[in-house]
């Protein structure tokens, strides 16, 4: 890479090429298409999260806004409004994460649901690739029917397999085979942690499950072994800033960006929910320029974004380099 000049410390953000990372795609709908659609079936629209919230708050917000969604059409449309609006903030790939199980019984089961978030993958403005997820809340038995089912589609959209929802409710071991299979087929393997859970569990995801990149996982900044075991491999935290104040886990200026940074935990920034959080990709990225990070540093989390993603590898080289210039 090119030497990094320090000069100009307001460079255009939009224009800083980037990966997103972490976006679930209920939580990716635009508030008008969630009020259109909202409309048109009768049921209520979905606000952003108060100041304060609890899990449970959130989630029946989630599940509301799904709710609105029932054919392909729609999701097709928020696939390829989400890249929209990704795009409009320097994102050069994108990577949007479905649990296809909750929109299966509107869609007649699982693979004509992912086909449908396939389909609008395959019309966004920009390159996207799919992860399946299964929830902590469900068995070990049932991520491996949908590690199984992102195995039969890698090479065809889906680059990625994880695990959402609330860490708290499952258990580390009971996914290894899940992740195992995922990982055997050239998968990224992302699982929530260490949002509500301790480094102890960030750490048990990457010992027992072999993520090669953890959602959110903030709470490794609290143990000097773990931070060392995310750096020593490579794994990187997806951090989304937005996400913690509303449900009681950090304020704005307690996200620990340095600390991890510091350690050389490799660190990439997504919006995860704009739907409810309500910031997009690179707004995230202005938080953290508002939290003291130099342009040096926020190209490297782009960088950094780039490198730990699925993007095809000419993709990759051309988008790292453009970083560079982005600098210059």
């Amino acid at each position: 890479m090119t030497s990094r000049c320090t000069r100009s410390p307001e460079r255009d953000l939009r224009l800083l090429p980037k990966a997103q990372p972490h976006l679930h795609l209920t939580g990716a709908m635009r508030p008008a298409t969630q009020d259109e659609l909202a409309h048109r079936r009768g049921m209520h629209t979905v606000l952003p999260l108060p100041p304060t919230n609890s899990w449970a708050d959130f989630q029946a917000r989630y599940d509301a806004a799904r709710d609105n969604v029932r054919n392909a059409a729609d999701v097709i449309r928020m696939v390829r409004e989400a890249a929209e609006d990704d795009a409009a903030g320097g994102c050069r790939w994108l990577e949007i994460q479905v649990d296809p199980t909750s929109y299966a019984p509107s869609f007649g089961g699982l693979r004509p649901m992912l086909d449908a978030v396939l389909a609008g993958a395959a019309e966004a403005s920009v390159p996207t690739g799919v992860i399946v997820a299964s929830s902590w809340t469900r068995s070990g038995a049932y991520a491996l029917e949908l590690a199984e089912l992102a195995v039969e589609y890698a090479g065809a959209g889906v680059v990625g397999f994880g695990l959402s929802n609330d860490e708290r409710a499952g258990r580390v071991a009971d996914f290894t085979d899940a992740f195992r299979l995922a990982a055997d087929a050239g998968l990224v393997t992302t699982p929530h942690s260490g949002f509500y859970t301790g480094p102890e569990h960030v750490r048990d995801c990457v010992e027992l499950l072999g993520a090669t990149r953890i959602g959110h996982g903030t709470a490794a900044a609290k143990d000097p072994a773990t931070l060392a075991l995310l750096a020593e491999r490579g794994v990187a935290l997806e951090i989304c800033p937005t996400s913690y104040p509303p449900l009681g886990v950090h304020k704005l200026d307690e996200i620990p960006l340095r600390p991890l940074l510091d350690a050389g935990v490799p660190v990439v920034l997504g919006n995860d929910d704009p739907l409810l959080f309500g910031v997009d990709l690179v707004g995230q990225y202005g938080i953290c320029r508002a939290l003291g990070l130099t342009d040096d540093e926020l190209a490297g989390i782009a960088a950094d974004s780039v490198r730990h993603s699925a993007a095809p590898d000419e993709l990759k080289r051309r988008l790292l380099s453009e970083v560079d210039e982005w600098l210059v």
